[in-house]
């Protein structure tokens, strides 16, 4: 292309652009409608009334446990001052784990966990935790916490290589199942119990085939190669 007919293409070019009739490459010009916006689909319940109230409780809500019978006189110190144990026995669903049990310090034994004091309920007063690990392998966690004065259970639960930790004022128990996962359930107050907000189950990944190291060679191989 010759100098004047670039200047001629240039020229042509600003003409076009000054009338608005031509478009730039690949977009629209003046006269050209726009395309119809395409409406994204909204959300629709399909059970209305269960979206507005999504943790409405399921038929009547269970009634406030029930003061353990038996069960030792609260200290001056609230639980922090009561036998861990007898507290236990107290119980009807626990004192099947505890028993004739001792206190343990490691696992690997029989007996009951030292018991661990926090506050799982927001009252600002320690909740007592206790567990125990049975010859099954199976073992068993409380919550005591004091309602009316007295020492009511406000959650039993039960599985193998049992752990637990407190995110806040949760608790996250951990426990195996047979066909080798893991279920971790955490648990929160409610103003009656500590009743189940989250339930996972994860399962363990399988060792690589590739992570298997070969065997070393052997002293007749190496000394093959080094002979001439």
């Amino acid at each position: 292309m010759t100098p004047s007919s670039r200047r001629f293409s240039a020229a042509l070019l600003c003409l076009c652009a000054a009338a608005g009739g031509c478009a730039a490459p690949g977009g629209l010009g003046a006269a050209s409608p726009a395309p119809p916006v395409s409406m994204q689909p909204r959300p629709e319940p399909l059970w209305p009334a269960w979206t507005e109230a999504p943790g409405a409780a399921v038929g009547r809500r269970e009634p406030p446990p029930m003061p353990l019978k038996n069960a030792p006189a609260l200290a001056a110190n609230g639980m922090a001052g009561v036998d861990p144990k007898k507290v236990a026995e107290a119980d009807p669903r626990m004192k099947p784990y505890v028993g004739k049990a001792e206190a343990i310090q490691a696992p690997g034994r029989v007996g009951i966990r030292p018991p661990v004091y926090k506050d799982l309920t927001g009252d600002g007063k320690p909740d007592l935790i206790v567990a125990a690990d049975t010859p099954t392998g199976r073992s068993a966690l409380s919550v005591y916490s004091v309602a009316g004065g007295k020492i009511v259970s406000v959650l039993l639960t039960i599985g193998r290589q049992l752990t637990a930790e407190s995110i806040g004022s949760d608790l996250l128990v951990r426990i195996a199942a047979d066909d080798g996962s893991e279920q971790a359930v955490r648990y929160h107050w409610d103003g009656d119990r500590m009743t189940v907000v989250n339930d996972e189950r994860t399962f363990r990944k399988p060792q690589s085939e590739c992570a298997v190291e070969s065997p070393a060679p052997s002293a007749s191989a190496q000394n093959g190669r080094n002979t001439r």
